[in-house]
């Protein structure tokens, strides 16, 4: 019966192996993921809002920060609807050369479903490019981070 209990908590929570492997290929500034943003207010609110230590929650070895109680209940009942794509690294990065770029938490894109983050600093925001071209990015965005997220 306890391997059966602890079986099922291994299922649930993922190994902290797992979740140590999938931590390191997220993008990842003072332990929390997109600067401390809150993962759920962009499909909510529409918009970047910063999250609050108080809401963390660990999503198999990566830290997010919600911005309310309601809002981390949401992210804890389905984190994966919520992450941002690519380890939250910039799409448009991904997708034109397969590197993980930096992200402004507030440039940002709901496809489909699924967030996507952009850099946007020296008057370059990547966004413009990605829209141009999302297609073609997106898949190679897609094949490029499975490559690097095995």
């Amino acid at each position: 019966m306890k391997n059966i209990l602890f079986l099922a908590c291994l299922l649930l929570l993922g190994s902290p192996a797992l979740a140590q492997n999938r931590a390191k290929h997220f993008n990842i500034s003072d332990n929390v993921a997109i600067y401390g943003y809150d993962p759920v207010a962009y499909f909510t609110e529409g918009k970047a809002v910063k999250g609050k230590k108080e809401y963390a929650v660990n999503a198999s070895g990566v830290r997010y920060y919600c911005s309310t109680k309601t809002n981390q209940d949401l992210f804890i009942k389905d984190y994966k609807k919520y992450e941002p794509q690519y380890g939250g690294w910039c799409a448009y990065a991904m997708g034109a050369s397969g590197e993980k770029v930096e992200i402004d938490p507030s440039t940002f894109k709901i496809v489909n479903g699924k967030l996507y983050l952009f850099y946007n600093a020296y008057f370059n925001n990547t966004k413009n490019s990605w829209n141009k071209d999302e297609d073609n990015l997106k898949a190679k965005a897609d094949k490029n981070w499975t490559a690097i997220f095995k």
